[in-house]
Formats: structure tokens, sequence, C-alpha cells
């Protein structure tokens, strides 16, 4: 997904970031703000995933999304 339309629907996604990754405080999310390297970095940080780990389970998430 186009980190463009990440950003773009961000107030949209954060329930479905928060539902998927229940660990992210309300402040990681507003401190993510869309950015997929601060996501990939807090998921590290919450639950201890490698980076590579951590990547491929956004790139999970994205796939997952409607496509608009």
């Amino acid at each position: 997904m186009n980190q463009d339309i990440i950003k773009s629907q961000w107030k949209q996604l954060k329930g479905e970031v928060k539902q998927k990754w229940g660990k992210l405080t309300d402040d990681d999310l507003t401190l993510i703000e869309g950015k997929r390297d601060v996501l990939e970095g807090k998921l590290q940080e919450r639950y201890g995933l490698a980076k590579d780990k951590a990547a491929a389970e956004i790139r999970d998430f994205e796939q997952r999304l409607p496509r608009h």
C-alpha cells in the first residue's frame, strides 16, 4: 500500500490498527500518525518483534485492507 494512502486514511485505520495490535496505546497511535516506519518501530518495541517480522505483519495487515 502506498505510504500516502496510509497517511490519508489514518483516522479511519486507527481503530483497525488498535484492534489488531492491542498493546499499542492511544499515545502510540497519535505518534504513529500513519507513518509506516514509526508503526514498525512501535511493533518492535511493544511486541518484541524483529524488524523483518514487524514489516511482514504490516504488509499482511495492508493486504487485508479494502481497496478504495
